[in-house]
């Protein structure tokens, strides 16, 4: 899941939303790092169609990695840090 193509830019993403600030333009005078970002941010930065973009991170927060937040007519996401905790747990363990 996470050693194929997909899985590496999944990866990227995650490491990105670690401190969003320090990757993204901080619009609207926002707290990137607690309001999150979008996925037009997420699909500028990655080169790729904003479905692209909205696929990877659709897919994140269904494993309950990232966490979503509408504001408006938009969606935005940031990490949910216990969750990858738990998840890193897990995998250390063995599963």
């Amino acid at each position: 899941m996470m050693g194929t193509p997909s899985g590496r830019v999944r990866r990227t993403i995650l490491e990105w939303l670690k401190d969003p600030a320090e990757h993204f333009p901080a619009y609207l005078r926002r707290d990137l790092a607690e309001t999150g970002v979008t996925a037009r941010a997420v699909a500028v930065k990655l080169g790729v169609p904003r479905r692209t973009a909205l696929a990877h991170l659709d897919f994140l927060t269904r494993l309950g990695l990232l966490r979503t937040r509408r504001s408006c007519c938009r969606t935005y996401y940031r990490r949910d840090e216990i969750r990858i905790a738990e998840v890193a747990r897990m995998f250390e363990k063995g599963w």
